[in-house]
C-alpha cells in the first residue's frame, strides 16, 4: 500500500564530523519523520575543533543532483545551507527558479563555528541578489544579518531594524537568530513578515556543544514546512526541537560537540 510522506531536500555542504551540514539536516528530517534528500555543494574535512579543508563540487554537478531529485521524487520544502562560491550560488538560484521551488529556507552560511569563512567574498553579493529574493524564510544569525543588512546589531531593536532592511531585498520572511547577543539573556529570535514582528524566546543553555545549531534549526523549520505547518508553527516547533537537542547534546570530540538529533525519535 503506497503511503504519502513529506519530502525535504537539503542543498548544502558535507560535514565529515557529522554534526553540521548535510549530515545534521538529514538527521533532523528523520526526527520529524520527513523523507530527506540531498544535493551536496561541498565536501569538508571537518571535526568538532576546526575545518581542515574544503573541496567544492562543480556547479553543473550540483545542478544535476537537484534535477535528479526534483524531477523524480519532488520536494515539499527545501533547505539551503553552505554554497561556498559565486558559481554555486548562481547555479542553485537558477534551479530554484527553474523548478519553481517555493518553500525555500535559506540559512546563509558564511562562517564556521571556529570563525573560518565558508562563503567566498565574491559569493555574498550573488547570494543577496540572486537567491535571497527567492527565499521563503531567511535564517541569518546576527553576524550574517549584519553583513546582509549593512548595520551593527547589538540589541533586539537592532534585530528588528536589520530584519526590516533585509525584507526589502525580497524574502517573504526574515528570521534573525539572537544567539550571539548578550549571553546572560534568553535566546530571542525575531521574525518579520513585512507587516508584523514575532519573538521566539527560549532559555539559553550554557554548553560548548553547539556544533550545527544553525543547520539543525533551519532544517527543522524546513521539515515543519514540508509537513504542512504554517510558518509560525514550523518555527516554534523547530525552536523547541533545537532547545532539547542542545540540552541533550553530546560530549564528542575535543571542540564544540554535536547536538542530540535523536532525542525526538521514539
Amino acid at each position: 500500500m503506497s503511503q504519502i510522506i513529506p519530502r525535504a531536500l537539503t542543498i548544502a555542504g558535507s560535514d565529515s564530523g557529522g554534526g553540521a551540514g548535510i549530515q545534521a539536516d538529514l538527521k533532523t528530517f528523520t526526527a520529524f519523520k520527513v523523507f530527506g534528500m540531498s544535493a551536496i555543494t561541498s565536501v569538508t574535512a571537518q571535526n568538532t575543533a576546526s575545518v581542515l579543508g574544503i573541496k567544492n563540487l562543480p556547479p553543473e554537478f550540483v545542478e544535476l543532483q537537484i534535477d535528479a531529485v526534483v524531477n523524480d521524487i519532488g520536494a515539499d520544502a527545501v533547505k539551503i545551507g553552505m554554497l561556498s562560491t559565486k558559481d554555486i550560488v548562481s547555479a542553485v538560484a537558477r534551479k530554484v527558479s527553474e523548478h519553481g521551488l517555493k518553500k525555500v529556507v535559506l540559512d546563509p552560511v558564511m562562517l564556521a563555528k571556529g570563525g573560518e569563512s565558508l562563503l567566498e567574498p565574491g559569493a555574498q553579493q550573488a547570494l543577496i541578489q540572486e537567491l535571497v529574493p527567492q527565499t521563503f524564510i531567511l535564517t541569518p544569525n546576527n553576524p550574517e544579518a549584519e553583513i546582509i543588512s549593512g548595520m551593527k546589531i547589538s540589541s533586539v531593536e537592532d534585530m528588528k531594524d536589520a530584519a526590516s532592511r533585509i525584507k526589502e531585498l525580497g524574502p517573504e520572511h526574515v528570521l534573525i537568530k539572537g544567539g550571539h547577543l548578550d549571553p546572560s539573556l534568553d535566546a530571542i529570535d525575531i521574525l518579520y513578515d513585512g507587516n508584523d514582528f514575532f519573538e521566539f524566546k527560549s532559555e539559553r543553555i550554557h554548553t560548548r556543544n553547539t556544533h550545527g545549531t544553525g543547520c539543525t534549526y533551519s532544517a527543522a523549520i524546513c521539515a515543519g514546512l514540508a509537513t504542512g505547518l504554517p510558518v509560525l508553527d514550523a518555527i516554534s516547533e523547530a525552536k523547541d526541537y533545537l532547545r532539547f537537542a542542545i540540552k541533550n547534546s553530546f560530549d564528542i570530540g575535543k571542540g564544540h560537540g554535536p547536538l542530540n538529533h535523536f532525542w525526538k525519535i521514539d
